[in-house]
């Protein structure tokens, strides 16, 4: 659960950073840059409040992994269709494309896990 926890909040925070690094001084709409703090938030949330697990939280932490999965699969599919198109980014396409990955396939993971976590935590109840 600890392991998770921490990749919880590291996923939430570097796409919280990552996203204010990648449309600074980009002249980017705002919904396009709060997307990733609406994420980012519940991971952290939810990671914390994960040291004392309930049905809730533990409903919670699974759900704000799903939560990243689904907004991450639109953002790294569409920029995958297309590499030529110039994306508003402080990052080159083809790393910016890597990192979503990278972040979606630990958010598939995370999910798992997470998932996996609440079912050990509730057959023990």
């Amino acid at each position: 659960m600890t392991f998770w926890r921490g990749w919880a909040a590291l996923l939430g925070s570097s796409l919280m950073i990552g996203e204010t690094i990648r449309s600074w001084d980009q002249g980017r709409n705002l919904l396009f840059v709060l997307d990733d703090f609406m994420i980012g938030i519940p991971l952290v949330v939810t990671a914390v409040l994960m040291s004392k697990p309930t049905i809730a939280r533990a409903c919670a932490f699974a759900a704000s992994f799903a939560a990243t999965a689904g907004m991450l699969y639109g953002s790294f599919f569409g920029k995958l269709i297309d590499l030529s198109d110039p994306a508003s980014s402080n990052i080159e396409i083809h790393l910016l494309t890597s990192l979503i990955g990278a972040a979606f396939i630990s958010a598939l993971a995370g999910l798992v896990a997470s998932i996996r976590l609440a079912d050990r935590y509730l057959s023990t109840r």
